[in-house]
């Protein structure tokens, strides 16, 4: 994937809908669960050593798999690869659940879903397509049973 490192990096230090230090393993040969500060960013996960500013490291959310593994333990791996694993360890069950919840809501295509889904609730109640006054209303992106641009 193709980034520009400097809007990434502006995009690492904005506020985080969620943040934590938790244990995280990468999916290299030998890995070991080390305490990473591990911060949610629209649809990016980003983690860094806990001692430093910089992100040591991003995901970008789509087309992920998040999977409960053990007691605490949560998985996220992608389609393509799903072989490899990105662990990571929480505190307590409450935290990790808390994670796989937001996790599973910060990619484009859960909140595509979602905006198609109020939209047709408010017609319903409305009358009216929401998405007209902003000139949008047509674009394929936001219409049931189409794929992404």
């Amino acid at each position: 994937m193709r980034y520009n490192e400097r809007e990434l990096l502006s995009l690492a230090r904005q506020p985080a809908e969620k943040a934590a230090e938790i244990l995280m393993r990468v999916p290299k040969k030998g890995s070991v669960l080390k305490k990473r500060l591990v911060k949610l960013v629209v649809n990016f996960l980003f983690y860094f050593r806990t001692d430093e500013a910089e992100p040591i490291g991003a995901l970008l959310l789509e087309h992920c798999r998040i999977t409960k593994e053990e007691e605490n333990v949560f998985s996220i791996s992608f389609i393509e690869e799903p072989e490899r694993k990105y662990c990571f360890e929480c505190d307590s069950e409450e935290q990790c659940q808390e994670w796989i919840e937001a996790l599973k809501r910060a990619s484009y295509e859960f909140m595509r879903r979602s905006l198609i889904f109020y939209r047709n609730e408010i017609q319903k109640m409305t009358g009216k397509d929401p998405l007209e006054q902003y000139g949008i209303s047509e674009e394929a992106r936001f219409q049931l049973g189409t794929q992404k641009p």
